[in-house]
């Protein structure tokens, strides 16, 4: 191995509003040595996600621990084994793992998972957000075939394919919201939605009656707040309303949010409200990859993200992607 320094990436500060660059340090720092049982990646793309701005707090309800200041960040990432002496990895294989955010990554051989490098086309592939996206839609809001769905945020990494997966689970009629008429027309032209409604443009109830007069039998919700409360009011009897996300709350300068909630008439109604984190559908992993497989060979599934080159531009993706600048899931090649 020819490198013996790679850079990483540390949270400098904690926020007090949006992510902006003062709040990481790029360092350089000796490539580590594994040892028995260790195995070092070769990091070769990472992704990143909403729930980052939230780790940068120094306490959150989110369960998983908070960056930590004066150390790198971390989050999915694939990569190929440089070294893994006393594994069965070998050098070259290709690996996911947790410790984004570094170009080198030392893990214990438990921590690193070998992936099927025939199985995706592309290895950023394997940093998509299908896996939650499934999950809200097959578990979450149980989407059955008829349905009209709602999915809020529909424009990020898990909203796109949110989309895409209730039209296979038989989903007649998909609105998504997004922030601007721009996105708004390639969630129709691009990502397989039949209308959109778009935050700003005037109430989002409104909105979202035009676009589903016959009411909503699903919801997929990454946002809270105005759109969630729209979703209710316009829900049909029977419902199932999912709770994958809270953008509203996660992307928030403020308190966290709250969502006023009208408990009569949702017993009245029949609906079900109910939140769902992949950590307790951990199951739905590999499910996704073939499902992804397939749709991305067949051309039933896209996979839509921006793609930034050098691991200096990680704060850039993450600080774009809470501003809402990308459309899909956002990747950094290292």
């Amino acid at each position: 191995m020819t490198n013996r320094t790679h850079r990483e990436v540390r949270l400098a500060a904690r926020p007090r509003g949006p992510v902006t660059d003062d709040l990481f340090e790029i360092v350089e720092v000796p490539v580590p040595e594994p040892a028995a049982g260790q195995v070092l990646v070769r990091t070769t793309h990472m992704g990143v996600a909403a729930v980052m701005r939230t780790l940068m707090d120094e306490t959150s309800v989110v369960p998983m621990p908070p960056y930590e200041v004066g150390a790198p960040l971390h989050g999915a990432a694939v990569g190929e084994v440089v070294a893994a002496p006393g594994t069965d990895l070998h050098p070259g294989d290709l690996v996911e793992h947790r410790l984004g955010w570094r170009e080198y990554a030392l893990l214990d051989a438990a921590d690193v998972h070998r992936l099927d490098p025939a199985l995706l086309p592309d290895p950023a592939a394997h940093l998509s957000q299908g896996p939650t996206a499934l999950m809200g839609i097959a578990r979450g809001a149980e989407v059955r075939p008829g349905d009209t769905v709602f999915v809020t945020g529909a424009a990020g990494g898990v909203g796109s394919l949110a989309g895409q997966i209730a039209r296979q689970y038989g989903a007649t009629r998909v609105i998504g919201s997004t922030g601007s008429q721009q996105k708004a027309d390639r969630l129709i032209a691009e990502f397989g939605y039949d209308a959109a409604v778009i935050r700003g443009a005037g109430p989002i109830e409104e909105q979202l009656r035009k676009a589903a007069p016959e009411g909503i039998d699903a919801l997929f919700d990454n946002v809270g707040g105005e759109q969630l409360q729209a979703a209710l009011a316009v829900a049909n009897r029977g419902a199932r309303l999912a709770i994958v996300g809270a953008l509203s709350s996660q992307l928030s300068d403020d308190a966290p949010a709250t969502t006023a909630i009208d408990t009569l008439s949702l017993l009245a109604r029949g609906i079900t409200l109910r939140g769902v984190a992949l950590f307790d559908h951990l199951d739905l992993i590999p499910e996704w990859n073939q499902r992804f497989a397939a749709g991305l060979r067949d051309g039933s599934l896209t996979f839509r993200h921006a793609r930034l080159q050098g691991i200096e531009q990680a704060p850039r993706a993450l600080r774009e992607l809470t501003e809402g600048r990308h459309m899909g899931a956002v990747i950094v090649e290292l």
